[in-house]
């Protein structure tokens, strides 16, 4: 496995090879009607947790941390016009691809690897080791595999935060299912950390390395957010303290976040809250819309009963997962 490759040695994702990744996929699938995972799968039980939302903020914040993806945001997405929109649209890929039958799985990592497809520019600002000037693109291996990285080094620290923490063992299947995820992006197998203590030194090595950077494009964009001028909603200050501490000190740095004794403070009295409270809550109120729309369908409804479809339009938009 090799870090981000100069411009002339891109490694860039073909339609081909996408496809052969979903071949791996759709033969190591649980089923048809279970997805990718199901009900036994570690990912389902994590990925359910609303809890893991508490991370949203790290994984963006390091996602933007890598030039490529902070110049496609601000190029090509829509995120500052349509927020919400952007989330839900997110979200309904990523639930999908989770929680979906596996035909519905398919189809949203196909059409997430055809967006992706058309998202390429030119930087235009130097940022870490890459030159103003030099080209991006959305489907590059390495910028895949930090992305999908963000995802599931975040998903496992939030849960921990307020549930009990996974073993080594579960830690590593959960990462044997997350090279799985993987490929529903295209990543190979051989492009992946052997198993979680190699993903762990990954992770690690790439929060030191000069290929992550805030560029100017990624604390404008960073600053919209928290400030809440891009939703319309103020982020509470426990979150930006949060979200701070589960940042590498030198981006938290970079992106302008303080975290002194006053926000320490304000985190963790909302985490104390946090973990007395949300272990209690019935898993109708801990698990997102998507998780019980799939439980109603290894039941057999044809589709969820209103309280889960009203969930489904909190978190993707829409009463049914696509």
């Amino acid at each position: 496995m090799s870090d981000n490759p100069p411009e002339d040695m891109l490694s860039l994702l073909s339609t081909d090879n996408f496809e052969n990744s979903l071949d791996i996929v759709r033969e190591a699938a649980a089923g048809p009607i279970e997805g990718i995972f199901g009900p036994e799968s570690l990912t389902w039980r994590v990925d359910r947790e609303a809890a893991i939302f508490l991370g949203a903020g790290r994984a963006l914040l390091l996602q933007l941390a890598h030039p490529w993806v902070a110049a496609a945001i601000s190029e090509h997405s829509r995120t500052f016009a349509d927020p919400v929109g952007r989330f839900h649209r997110t979200f309904n890929i990523t639930f999908t691809m989770v929680f979906g039958t596996l035909d519905q799985a398919l189809a949203a990592s196909r059409r997430l690897h055809r967006r992706h497809a058309v998202v390429t520019g030119i930087l235009p600002q130097a940022a870490g080791r890459f030159e103003a000037g030099s080209a991006y693109h959305a489907n590059e291996v390495s910028a895949l595999r930090w992305v999908h990285a963000t995802l599931v080094e975040t998903a496992l620290q939030t849960h921990d935060l307020v549930l009990p923490a996974l073993t080594s063992s579960e830690r590593e299947q959960y990462w044997v299912e997350a090279k799985l995820y993987a490929a529903l992006f295209g990543i190979r197998q051989a492009d992946l950390p052997a198993d979680w203590t190699s993903f762990a030194a990954y992770t690690e090595a790439m929060a030191q390395s000069d290929i992550l950077a805030v560029s100017p494009a990624a604390r404008n964009i960073a600053e919209q957010i928290f400030s809440g001028s891009a939703t319309g909603l103020r982020v509470p200050r426990w979150y930006r303290a949060l979200t701070a501490h589960l940042l590498p000190a030198r981006l938290a740095q970079e992106f302008g976040f303080e975290f002194g004794e006053r926000e320490a403070r304000s985190m963790n009295r909302a985490l104390a809250w946090m973990r007395r409270i949300y272990p209690r809550l019935p898993m109708r109120l801990r698990a997102v819309g998507p998780y019980q729309e799939a439980l109603a369908r290894l039941q057999g409804d044809k589709q969820p009963d209103l309280a889960v479809r009203w969930l489904n339009r909190l978190w993707i938009g829409r009463p049914m997962m696509e």
